[in-house]
């Protein structure tokens, strides 16, 4: 068996009541791809919803959790919180939360042992900016990332790796085909030496970054891409079609 396909929707700090329940009624009709696992990432306050509306077999994620377990901790969710609310996932390390409010590895580290122990499947988030990109960096930080988390967890089952370069995301720019194949293929063999071949061989390498259906299709095709974490187009009826894209 190979890896099962995985695309992840991350609404990001977008959607009402009423366009999410529009999303969520789309997707319920739509006739996706049953060999691709679907999840979607409505803002904390529509999680509820989210998951209330969605049909089975179509899973909802946290778009971010803390890494203690209850307590003062003003304005933040707990695994277990979510996992009592029927959430089974959650994006972790998104660029986004690392660049704008400065969580470092350390922090996105101890937030994914938190989820993974409480039974939560991880969307695990990392990239390079456009100046270490260009200071031939990827690779070094991509998983300097990732190792943050391997020296706390050593399950990686139940972990989704989501390579987003931050200069490809809501820019419209792209990373190229053979550009992101590399990341992935790197990622990999990363996992093979420093986590096991297991993890190598079982753990799926997402691709984000301006992914839309008309960029999916050949992305699907690579060998080291796994799936897709959206985001702008998640929100758009198109999503479907980037759902569907590894059966073209």
């Amino acid at each position: 068996m190979g890896r099962q396909f995985f695309v992840g929707g991350n609404f990001k700090m977008n959607g009402t009541i009423k366009s999410i329940k529009e999303i969520l009624d789309n997707l319920n009709k739509a006739k996706l791809d049953p060999n691709t696992e679907v999840v979607v990432a409505p803002p904390a306050l529509y999680l509820l919803l989210a998951r209330e509306h969605l049909r089975e077999g179509l899973e909802v994620a946290a778009q971010n959790i803390f890494d203690k377990p209850s307590g003062a901790f003003t304005g933040e969710i707990s695994a277990d919180q979510l996992k009592d609310s029927g959430i089974t996932w959650t994006i972790l390390g998104h660029s986004e939360r690392r660049v704008i409010l400065k969580e470092d590895d350390e922090f996105v580290a101890a937030k994914t042992k938190a989820a993974l122990d409480c039974g939560l499947g991880v969307i695990l988030c990392c990239g390079e900016s456009l100046e270490q990109r260009e200071a031939n960096k990827t690779i070094e930080v991509v998983t300097k990332q990732l190792k943050a988390v391997a020296d706390k967890v050593k399950d990686w089952s139940k972990i989704v790796v989501a390579y987003e370069p931050i200069w490809a995301i809501g820019t419209g720019k792209v990373a190229t085909t053979e550009q992101a194949q590399e990341v992935h293929k790197a990622i990999r063999e990363w996992l093979a030496k420093e986590v096991s071949s297991e993890a190598a061989e079982k753990t799926r390498i997402l691709y984000g970054g301006s992914v839309t259906e008309k960029n999916s299709g050949e992305l699907a095709k690579q060998p080291d891409i796994d799936g897709f974490l959206v985001g702008g187009a998640s929100l758009k009826p198109a999503f479907v079609d980037i759902i569907n894209s590894n059966q073209a």
